[in-house]
């Protein structure tokens, strides 16, 4: 067995300390030689390139946390797809030197999860999950008729 040597973790270390440090001095110089004129507009909060209106307590339509949870779905599909396809070749060489189907049970495997994955996504888009024009079209209307609303009673309070 061979001995513990703590020299050899020393690169990690620099390794480690270089990047804290490259992140520290670029923190500093920002601030340091950073401009400083607040305005009311760099002030403002940013939201996807639009100023932001109404309430932060308004409710948002059901197809962004669909998208975004479509979106995780392929994201962790190819978190286990690349490790899959790593390993594949080692695994069909253990099936030819041990005789047990290594290769093929992982490739059943991974295919019932694509099919499963596929079958997902035929059912998000036979939903209508990537129509955007249709639904956004159809939202806009109804969050322009409710804004209206809205400012119609605002409006009358104000006159009463």
């Amino acid at each position: 067995m061979s001995q513990f040597n703590l020299i050899e973790y020393a690169p990690i270390g620099i390794m480690f300390l270089i990047a804290v440090g490259f992140a520290t001095s670029q923190l500093l110089v920002t601030q340091l030689i950073g401009p400083r004129k607040r305005t009311a507009t760099k002030l403002m909060p940013y939201e996807c390139g639009k100023d932001p209106v109404g309430s932060a307590r308004d409710r948002y339509s059901i197809k962004f946390y669909t998208v975004a949870v479509i979106f995780l779905l392929f994201d962790i599909e190819v978190l286990f797809l690349v490790p899959f396809a790593v390993a594949f070749k080692s695994l069909l060489r253990a099936e030819v030197s041990t005789g047990v189907q290594y290769g093929t049970i992982a490739l059943i495997e991974i295919l019932i999860f694509i099919a499963t994955l596929v079958i997902g996504y035929i059912y998000v888009w036979k939903k209508g999950t990537f129509d955007w024009g249709l639904q956004a079209r159809a939202e806009a209307r109804v969050e322009a008729k409710a804004l209206a609303k809205e400012r119609r009673e605002a409006r009358l309070k104000a006159a009463a």
